[in-house]
């Protein structure tokens, strides 16, 4: 007996009424987003950003660069403004005009294109690396005097380049300093040894210039007396310990990083004097200024909009209806084909094939699920047999007189409870985490504190099996996690790197921002065996003991507690080179905590 479902429940009528509803608000939306859309295309149009135009920040970077105010913008702005028939305006950081090269609606709440700052360069624009311009060079603009003797040195180079088989042109700075450039590929490097002599040479001007920056970069550090901050003509530096130059002091990687957040803040100080204070730039229409067109619908396309949106809602209905009982069909042979607990018929590639097509692939994933349960049942009994009938053993020989109740056999035992306890406490991690009450607490914590306990608690191990165990992090990343969780996370990769690295390879933990690595040089995995890395009680050599090879369980929990973190783990591994684990945090966990 058919049982006929009730219209107001029917498919059909629900898919009616919201395709309906989606149309009206399709069009309604439509029409909205195109009104908005037209808007802003009118306003870029008449007022382009600098974006479009970024001849006018660099026009006016290269200015401020090379004078020590504002004086001569005006004319420039003018005519530049002239070429591109818009209005140009440059005001301080107060918002006070500078110059402006037409009169219009005022700018003192719209958002400016830029800030022409060339100590601080706006990196999207310029496209560059460097946030202080070349072109400003302040007390570091070489004399044509000194020029002479530098000279000598660039030609000594460039001759030195063509007896190695290059060649190059001599070019000068914008401070005056000559310079060679390599114009043939040179895949040996051989250009930086001929450049090593004219790196290190320089005037009395330049000295004198170099000598005051360096003073300011060894007070922005904080160093006494007798070490101090050199600084090289290309703005590379050192710390010496003795004057004038001394012996090269070796720094760590943070220090080296603070020494240059150091000279790039010494170099802005030294160079301020010389260059326009930072201002703010606009590029608007120049008659309506910013934000000021608007775009309204006439009643001639007002009429026109509703007239198709009535056409749309007849053709939707009408093919709502259609559809609908096409659908309806395969939909109760579906239900028919479940309720006989059998494979669901496939017969379209629509949604409905897509439906069925899931229907089966649920099926067999309960099935899958049903077998791993089965078989880690049975791999949790065998874990559990192999510690527990050691012990058993052990005591029924202590008993029999068979083996004598000495420190050796209490050994025996507690090593073989302590595997046990292991066992019991990873199990207990995973099935909290597939209950969803594996909890975690982040915090603030410093990723080099957590590492570098991780990498000291298990030195002793990496010597015992004569593997080097190091740490290489970039900077002192500061992210919200669980500092417990996130040791357990690092100890396991690392204690697995360390099993299955032979005597004499290395293990390397590192770090930056969210991302932590952790490298080894071991016998690497095979490929086919990648997807099954984080597989619970799998091992790559199934001839492992838990003693020799782990439990199986360290990398699952170690992706349970990544994801509980909201992070990802991912493996890459090429056999008899090694491997990489890298988990990465999300971006949200940078902490702003230090």
């Amino acid at each position: 007996m058919t049982i006929r479902v009730p219209a107001r429940h029917s498919l059909v009528t629900k898919l009616l009424v919201t395709s309906v509803l989606i149309a009206i608000a399709a069009i309604a939306s439509t029409a909205w987003l195109a009104t908005r859309t037209a808007t802003r295309a009118i306003n870029q149009e008449r007022g382009r950003s600098l974006t479009e135009d970024k001849g006018v920040y660099d026009m006016l970077v290269a200015y401020a660069a090379t004078h020590p105010d504002w004086s001569g913008a005006p004319a420039l702005i003018r005519a530049r403004a002239a070429q591109l028939d818009r209005r140009i305006t440059l005001m301080t950081e107060e918002r006070a005009v500078i110059a402006d090269s037409a009169t219009g609606p005022p700018l003192r709440t719209a958002r400016p294109s830029a800030v022409v700052d060339p100590l601080n360069l706006d990196l999207g624009l310029t496209g560059g690396t460097d946030r202080i311009d070349g072109r400003a060079v302040g007390p570091f603009r070489v004399p044509p005097d000194e020029r002479t003797v530098l000279g000598k040195v660039v030609a000594d180079e460039l001759s030195c380049l063509r007896q190695n088989g290059l060649d190059g042109r001599i070019d000068q700075l914008p401070s005056g300093r000559p310079t060679v450039t390599v114009t043939v590929p040179d895949p040996a490097d051989t250009a930086a040894k001929c450049h090593q002599r004219l790196a290190a040479v320089a005037g009395a001007t330049e000295q004198k210039a170099l000598r005051a920056l360096g003073q300011l970069a060894t007070r922005c550090l904080g160093l006494e007396s007798p070490l101090a901050v050199q600084v090289r003509p290309d703005f590379s530096a050192y710390v010496a310990k003795g004057d004038p130059v001394g012996v090269t002091v070796p720094v760590s990687a943070r220090d080296a990083a603070r020494m240059r957040g150091c000279v790039e803040k010494s170099r802005r100080t030294q160079l301020q004097p010389y260059v326009a204070p930072p201002a703010l730039l606009f590029v608007t229409d120049p008659a309506a200024g910013a934000d000021q067109t608007t775009f309204t619908l006439s009643p001639a396309n007002t009429t026109r909009i509703a007239a198709v949106t009535g056409a749309v809602l007849l053709a939707t209905i009408v093919v709502t209806i259609l559809v609908g009982r096409r659908l309806v069909r395969p939909l109760r042979a579906l239900t028919e084909a479940a309720d006989l607990h059998g494979p669901v018929p496939v017969s379209t590639r629509d949604e409905i094939g897509r439906l069925a097509r899931a229907l089966n692939d649920s099926a067999a994933r309960r099935e899958h699920a049903e077998t791993q349960r089965r078989a880690m049942v049975s791999d949790v009994a065998h874990e559990l047999r192999t510690p527990l009938t050691n012990i058993r053993s052990w005591l029924e020989a202590a008993q029999d007189g068979l083996a004598p109740t000495d420190d050796h056999l209490l050994e025996l035992l507690h090593e073989e409870a302590v595997l046990l306890q292991h066992i019991i406490d990873d199990l207990r991690d995973l099935a909290a985490a597939d209950a969803g009450t594996l909890h975690i607490h982040p915090e603030p914590t410093y990723m080099h504190d957590v590492l570098s306990h991780v990498v000291d608690s298990h030195r002793g191990t990496a010597q015992a099996a004569g593997v080097q165990l190091t740490i290489d992090i970039e900077g002192d990343p500061v992210v919200r996690a669980d500092p417990v969780r996130l040791r357990q996370m690092v100890g396991n990769l690392v204690s697995n790197g360390i099993r299955y690295t032979p005597p004499g390879g290395t293990v390397t933990v590192g770090a930056r921002a969210t991302t932590i690595t952790v490298r080894d040089t071991g016998a690497g995995i095979a490929a086919a065996h990648l997807p099954r890395i984080f597989d619970r009680f799998w091992r790559g050599d199934e001839s492992r003991s838990r003693t020799t090879g782990g439990s199986g369980l360290g990398l699952a929990i170690v992706r349970q507690l990544t994801e509980a973190h909201g992070g990802t783990i991912d493996v890459q591994s090429e056999p008899g080179r090694g491997t990489v684990f890298t988990i990465r945090l999300p971006d949200d966990a940078i902490s702003g905590a230090g």
